[in-house]
């Protein structure tokens, strides 16, 4: 028979499995980044389009930073909708 450990220290190897992470600071996260990447999508996109040719930072460079800005927005609006339909299914 296996002797008893104390819980801090007792595995049952099944943590990574059933843990689940803290939804409310994912909520919090993903309203506050959301239409924070959405604005510097947006602003960057702007800045890339009434940029000259030869400034510095060049107008491929700021295409770049607003594709970027786009994809994290896409990953925070996704990361909601995940957090928001597990908030309504474990209530």
């Amino acid at each position: 028979m296996r002797p008893t450990k104390t819980p801090r220290t007792w595995q049952s190897g099944t943590e990574p499995m059933t843990a689940r992470s803290d939804l409310k600071l994912r909520f919090l996260l993903s309203v506050l980044f959301t239409p924070l990447f959405a604005l510097t999508t947006a602003g960057f996109a702007l800045w890339a389009a009434v940029a000259d040719p030869g400034a510095s930072p060049s107008p491929a460079t700021l295409t770049a930073f607003a594709v970027a800005c786009g994809v994290l927005t896409l990953f925070a609006l996704v990361d909601l909708l995940v957090v928001l339909r597990r908030r309504r299914t474990e209530l």
